[in-house]
């Protein structure tokens, strides 16, 4: 059966730009059963209700600006697949949550940017599932509690987002062996509570983590973590690192 995957995607130029996250997830990709589809809870879907991606035929959305004329160039042509699309909602209805199917959603690049490194070939059905990111860690637990069994048809789920995020403390000149204390310790803080299973603690973290609210201004993209590790079993790091001083790019695997 497959894991849950948590997946640090960093900036968009990860795609052009791999450095040690490229070869993580390619190794990753190549440990792994090959998936029948593959289903992302994105940083960069927030929604106000519960959607999931139905197209048939996604299109690869460069949701940035600022970015070389090469990156927007990258398409990832996965298909979609609208009747797993349906049974999610069917799932998820029966968790008690209501969601619905968005038709034209395209993927937004917290998707394609990994999924480019990880199944080049693009030719696995991908579809996501939007993030009400108002409504905290506890309903990332209940949706991956839901979607978990899909594990046993061989799909794959990965919550994509960040360890830490705090774009305005970055440092652009940073060497990669250079990282800022804070953002170490949120980040060994999360990785310790993760290992001793204290989702009490996890779910508490703007409260109970040391730098939570400096390593995330805004929590959407550490709401994807909750996801997967409801979403999988047994907790283990299958990378570890951090760019530009504090931007972790942390890969955790659950299962």
């Amino acid at each position: 059966m497959l894991p849950s995957l948590f997946i640090s995607h960093g900036s968009p130029m990860l795609a052009l730009q791999p450095g040690a996250s490229g070869p993580a997830l390619q190794r990753l990709a190549a440990e792994l059963p090959r998936p029948t589809a593959i289903v992302v809870v994105s940083a960069h879907w927030e929604s106000h209700e519960l959607l999931v991606s139905g197209s048939p035929a996604p299109e690869t959305w460069h949701d940035f600006g600022g970015f070389p004329r090469e990156l927007f160039a990258v398409q990832y042509p996965a298909p979609g697949n609208p009747e797993l699309a349906q049974q999610i909602v069917e799932l998820l209805a029966a968790s008690d949550l209501n969601a619905r199917v968005d038709k034209l959603r395209p993927f937004d690049h917290g998707t394609w940017v990994p999924l480019s490194l990880m199944y080049p070939s693009a030719d696995i059905p991908v579809m996501q599932v939007s993030l009400p990111s108002q409504m905290g860690p506890a309903l990332q637990t209940q949706i991956g509690h839901a979607l978990a069994g899909l594990r046993e048809q061989g799909v794959l789920l990965i919550g994509s987002g960040s360890i830490t995020h705090n774009l305005g403390e970055l440092d652009w000149q940073a060497a990669p062996e250079r990282i800022k204390p804070w953002a170490r310790d949120f980040r060994d803080w999360v990785v310790d509570k993760l290992a001793a299973q204290d989702e009490a603690a996890l779910h508490d973290y703007r409260r109970r983590a040391p730098h939570a609210v400096r390593n995330h201004p805004s929590d959407e993209h550490l709401l994807p973590l909750y996801f997967a590790r409801a979403a999988g079993g047994e907790f283990s790091v299958a990378h570890q690192g951090f760019t530009l001083g504090a931007l972790g790019m942390d890969i955790y695997r659950f299962g």
